[in-house]
């Protein structure tokens, strides 16, 4: 892969997120989110968002399908430059739930892709928040083609 990402990711600039990336045309993440994800020095994928009222469930702890959502985006941040300016979808997500998070929490994302195929991509993961696990995920993602 030569580095490249697709045009999709904006840099924000702006509020505390200012100069990490983020995909306003999904109405679904930004709405969900709004989810971030840059680059490490390390040339690594971190992923953020700021947990709020409408991330949590009854209980007052984040809703399990906030994660989920959280996990399927930092999917697309971790294999970025395996995607490269290709498009890609989900085929599968499966997550490990270990711990609450609170209204307020800054929840981050890592992980790693484990391999990038011609057509599929597998990727795991950890979300966290002040270096408490919350959730353990991995997954896999299919790239488009067109025909």
């Amino acid at each position: 892969m030569d580095g490249e990402i697709s045009e999709a990711w904006v840099t924000s600039t702006e509020g505390e997120f200012a100069g990490w990336m983020n995909w306003p045309g999904d109405n679904w993440e930004m709405g969900g989110g709004p989810f971030y994800f840059r680059r490490e020095a390390d040339g690594s994928a971190r992923c953020a968002f700021r947990a709020g009222p409408k991330h949590m469930n009854g209980q007052g702890h984040m809703h399990g399908g906030a994660m989920m959502t959280f996990a399927d985006f930092a999917m697309f941040g971790i294999a970025a430059v395996a995607i490269g300016k290709d498009k890609a979808v989900t085929v599968s997500l499966n997550s490990e739930f270990v711990s609450a998070a609170q209204s307020g929490d800054l929840m981050e994302a890592t992980g790693e892709v484990v391999k990038a195929g011609k057509r599929m991509i597998f990727i795991r993961g950890t979300i966290f928040t002040s270096g408490r696990v919350v959730m353990t995920f991995s997954g896999t993602l299919m790239r488009l083609t067109s025909g």
